[in-house]
């Protein structure tokens, strides 16, 4: 994700002139993106207004990403220009959690400049920090705040996280030592958040977390309440709720990050009833039992075929988007090919792939027989040139069909827009030609009705 500075919206003109300001640049995944709003709206609650340069920031904020090298050089980069242009910074999220081979702290070694490090959604931390080194105004604008908080997305969109770390130790991954184990938000919090944001207008809301499916695993799915009914801290009953509360505003609900548990299957009857988008982000990482095994992943790949064929049987507008890793420790030639088979077969509609990336405090360094890197990019090939093929042969297939779209651009040529099956910066796209009736027009965060005129291997044209 691409850096963000001043994303929120300034304070209004009755805030005082001399209000601090605090620059914001942040990196990572969504999960990273919602700290960020949460630090955001906990600075406009107290009265600091945003920067929109680092020359006009009292200090800079910036959040890090540190899951793989390249995301941790990019932090590192980003952490050196907020000290070259503005000399005041205080450091958040994934990276600051991490530490070098000797045990030192890697973004303090290589830049001591840094006022504060933190790690990752730790918002009462930054606000130490922040009030350390830029005391906050004398009375807190309380009034300044809107009820959704500060979002860094478009108006029409936001991502929903709906708990914090994760309990799996799969051994290409390093989050859990950097975000701690699952703790579940109260159900109540979750909706009372989701209702804010439909008020505002928000059009599509992405449920994200670390696993999604095991919402409430840590409080031995409590009972909670919302709008004076009992609620289970479960995800089957918190989509039911958020798919009732989104039918409300005539919003969309999109799931991520759903690993493929057997209660898993109670979500598709919801999908082909159309209370949530019939899309699942289910991240199966391989195919191969013994290298599933190998990965220490949570749930046996074995079955997956069989559980997206009774998925698809539910609902047969279901779009799966996954990731796989080439190329990971032990991966033999044979076990690849079993990876490949699976695809085929699976047809999954969106689908990711990286070559595997050896992060630094991750115990799948240690395995034996550890795959060349050109093989491990050869391989990563191999699976993205068999899943443009098979992108090309589904998205044919919606050609001459009707499709809502959210929209998400409008220019002189007409929309860009998002069917169901598409998710922000990381699917397809649907390009709308502008309607012939002069009384009709395409709208940024409104939904329009198109038919499917072309298609190629990753996107959708259509009319209006």
């Amino acid at each position: 994700m691409s850096n963000v500075i001043s994303a929120a919206p300034a304070a209004p003109a009755t805030a005082l002139a001399t209000a601090p300001k605090v620059g914001f640049v942040s990196l990572g995944c969504p999960k990273a993106l919602v700290d960020s709003e949460q630090i955001l709206t906990q600075l406009r609650a107290e009265g600091y207004e945003t920067a929109k340069s680092y020359e006009g920031a009292d200090l800079v904020i910036v959040n890090t990403c540190g899951f793989i090298d390249a995301a941790v050089q990019e932090s590192l980069d980003a952490i050196g220009e907020a000290l070259s242009e503005n000399g005041k910074v205080i450091v958040t999220g994934c990276l600051g959690a991490k530490k070098d081979a000797d045990g030192d702290d890697i973004i303090q070694k290589i830049h001591p400049k840094v006022l504060e490090v933190t790690g990752p959604h730790a918002v009462g931390e930054v606000m130490f920090a922040v009030h350390k080194h830029l005391p906050k105004p004398h009375a807190p604008f309380i009034d300044l705040l809107p009820p959704q908080g500060i979002k860094l997305t478009p108006k029409h969109f936001a991502y929903l996280k709906i708990s914090e770390g994760c309990n799996h130790r799969c051994s290409f991954c390093i989050i859990p030592s950097m975000r701690g184990d699952l703790v579940s938000r109260p159900i109540a919090d979750i909706m009372m958040e989701a209702e804010n944001l439909f008020k505002a207008g928000v059009k599509e809301l992405l449920v994200i977390s670390q696993d999604t499916s095991a919402y409430g695993v840590d409080v031995k799915f409590r009972m909670g309440f919302w709008n004076g009914k009992p609620v289970k801290t479960h995800m089957t009953q918190l989509v039911t709720a958020l798919g009732e509360i989104a039918a409300q505003y005539g919003a969309w609900v999109r799931l991520h990050y759903v690993y493929p548990y057997p209660h898993v299957d109670q979500i598709i009857p919801l999908m082909a009833e159309g209370k949530v988008l019939p899309y699942l982000d289910v991240p199966l990482q391989h195919a191969h039992p013994d290298v599933l095994k190998r990965m220490k992943r949570p749930a046996s790949g074995e079955k997956n075929i069989e559980r997206i064929q009774a998925w698809r049987a539910m609902c047969p507008d279901l779009t799966i988007r996954s990731t796989f890793i080439a190329g990971f420790p032990g991966e033999t030639e044979a076990e690849f090919e079993y990876l490949l088979d699976f695809l085929k077969e699976a047809e999954i509609d969106r689908l990711g792939c990286f070559a595997y990336s050896p992060v630094e405090g991750a115990t799948a360094n240690a395995l034996d027989n550890p795959v060349p890197e050109e093989l491990r990019e050869e391989r990563r090939g191999r699976v993205m040139q068999l899943q443009e093929e098979i992108s090309k042969k589904r998205l044919q297939a919606k050609v001459g069909k009707t499709m809502r779209v959210l929209i998400d651009s409008v220019d002189r040529s007409g929309g860009v827009g998002r069917s169901s099956a598409d998710a922000p910066e990381i699917d397809g796209v649907v390009y709308v030609k502008p309607p012939y009736e002069p009384h009709k027009k395409l709208v940024v965060g409104e939904f329009v009705d198109v038919t499917i005129t072309a298609s190629d291997a990753h996107d959708l044209w259509a009319a209006a």
